[in-house]
């Protein structure tokens, strides 16, 4: 099967790309104009140099190709970006649709438990949860444009496309050349972080999301069918501990409470006004504020999901950060 994967630079197209050489499957990667060749080291797979909003060179890319894995897209947990973010990962998305409804391709959309519902300490959230449970996700550039993108993928199985969506939890592993998710563990390497954010995550292996990913490629799946891949719900005071002291530092003492929330929050978005806007303004304080809980249950059916302990998936991670990163 040959297999048209988009963001292979980034942390989930990187391993999937890495799955389907391994699987013997042919694959196409986009890539920018500009890239760094030693990301692509030990795959087997064919460089197409270009933009994701390029409709004639993806619709040509496409028309040569069984399937797509749609990875790539902007994460930005902020404000500011949304024009930015909605044209990556909306339009984006649907010139993707378009393609592969023209030349009946099947596709598999990379999104994200954040265009899901959120889960709660007493009862993580799946498939069917309603999207306004425990207050909903906190809708700034990323959640919108990436339900956009998922939008977009629906409309298309309205109209004859073969589809799955899949929605991955917070991704660590090798691989994470950029860095993406890494950049939580470098920060967390630098020094003592008194306080954690105030909710939790479903942290996963990337590889088991990019086996998971190739799986779906491969079996023969309702169209339009909806996959959570996430794995061990963690508060962030959990998961910030166990990156600590994979760098020798000290665990967070306590979660932020409602003053340094409200603190973190203000300061972000002001100097989001005057200048480019930080990684911690109100919207990503409140989402870190969040229990992003998840249950995988119908992909370990369906798909084969195995999650792998977490414990391993931060020592690899941390190994990573620290081989590439430091």
């Amino acid at each position: 099967m040959r297999v048209f994967v988009t963001g292979g630079t980034g942390l989930l197209g990187n391993a999937v790309l890495r799955e389907l050489s391994a699987a013997g499957h042919d694959s196409v990667a986009l890539v920018r104009s500009q890239y760094n060749s030693v990301v692509f080291e030990g795959i087997d797979t064919q460089l197409v140099s270009g933009d994701l909003l390029d409709r004639d060179l993806i619709t040509k890319v496409v028309q040569d190709c069984d399937a797509v894995i749609h990875a790539a897209g902007l994460i930005h947990l902020g404000w500011k970006r949304l024009k930015e973010s909605m044209r990556v990962n909306g339009e984006g998305t649907q010139i993707m649709v378009d393609a592969c409804l023209q030349y009946s391709c099947k596709l598999i959309h990379v999104g994200t438990v954040n265009t899901l519902a959120v889960g709660t300490r007493e009862q993580p959230a799946d498939e069917s949860t309603p999207c306004d449970n425990a207050g909903g996700q906190i809708p700034c550039s990323y959640v919108l444009s990436k339900r956009a993108g998922v939008d977009a993928v629906k409309k298309g199985v309205e109209q004859g496309l073969q589809a799955v969506i899949l929605a991955p939890g917070f991704m660590l592993g090798p691989w994470d050349w950029k860095p993406s998710s890494g950049r939580m563990m470098l920060a967390l390497s630098k020094g003592w972080k008194v306080i954690a954010p105030s909710g939790g995550c479903s942290v996963c292996d990337v590889r088991d999301v990019a086996a998971a990913t190739v799986t779906a490629v491969d079996k023969d799946l309702s169209s339009g069918r909806e996959f959570i891949l996430a794995g061990e719900n963690m508060t962030y005071k959990q998961l910030w501990a166990g990156m600590a002291e994979r760098f020798g530092q000290r665990a967070p003492l306590i979660k932020a409470g409602p003053l340094q929330r409200s603190f973190a929050a203000a300061l972000g978005d002001v100097i989001g006004r005057l200048y480019r806007e930080p990684e911690f303004n109100s919207a990503a304080v409140r989402m870190s504020s969040q229990y992003h809980w998840y249950d995988s249950s119908r992909a370990e059916q369906e798909l084969g999901y195995k999650p792998r302990q977490i414990q391993q998936t931060l020592d690899d991670a941390a190994a990573w950060v620290q081989e590439k990163h430091m």
